[in-house]
């Protein structure tokens, strides 16, 4: 099994991300992650799809995805010519005389987390990086009990100018 970044650039109409993940369900692959937004263009939408199979499957979901009608451009994005990122909120548990070991944590040149909101049982931890990055703060916090923990899914780019779609 593989994993495969797909970058869509779809038209911004009503129901286009329930009709790619219709497409999905249908045909039984599966989504790790999707993230959705508007482009600078306001009439086009940009969704990240990370998706996992073999290369057959992979080299399917591609084809199928860019069939539909409201997709404009299909890309694979790779992990040495993109970047990444994925958002993470984690909310834990702590006394007040275990903030500052977790605020520490937070704190360090490896993560740059921010603590976004403190109360007098828990505080709230924002931290951005790849998927790696936040794993790894997550299984550092293994001494803690997370109450709560969101994440994005990946947003990705391709790297450079040379692989911009630009749409009528």
């Amino acid at each position: 099994m593989r994993r495969k970044v797909l970058q869509l650039l779809v038209d911004n109409t009503s129901g286009v991300l329930s009709r790619i993940s219709g497409l999905f369900s249908r045909r039984g692959y599966n989504i790790e992650s999707i993230t959705a937004g508007v482009t600078a263009d306001p009439r086009y939408t940009r969704i990240t799809i990370v998706t996992s199979g073999d290369d057959e499957i992979l080299e399917q979901i591609w084809k199928q995805v860019a069939k539909l009608e409201d997709v404009r451009d299909v890309k694979t994005l790779e992990p040495e010519s993109s970047v990444y990122r994925e958002l993470a909120l984690i909310k834990v548990k702590c006394a007040p005389e275990q903030r500052q070991e977790i605020i520490t944590i937070a704190d360090t040149d490896n993560f740059r987390a921010k603590i976004i909101d403190v109360c007098k049982e828990a505080l709230i931890v924002e931290l951005t990086g790849n998927q790696d990055k936040i794993d790894t703060f997550i299984g550092l916090l293994d001494n803690y009990e997370i109450l709560e923990l969101a994440r994005t899914g990946i947003a990705g780019l391709g790297r450079g100018v040379e692989n911009v779609t630009y749409l009528p």
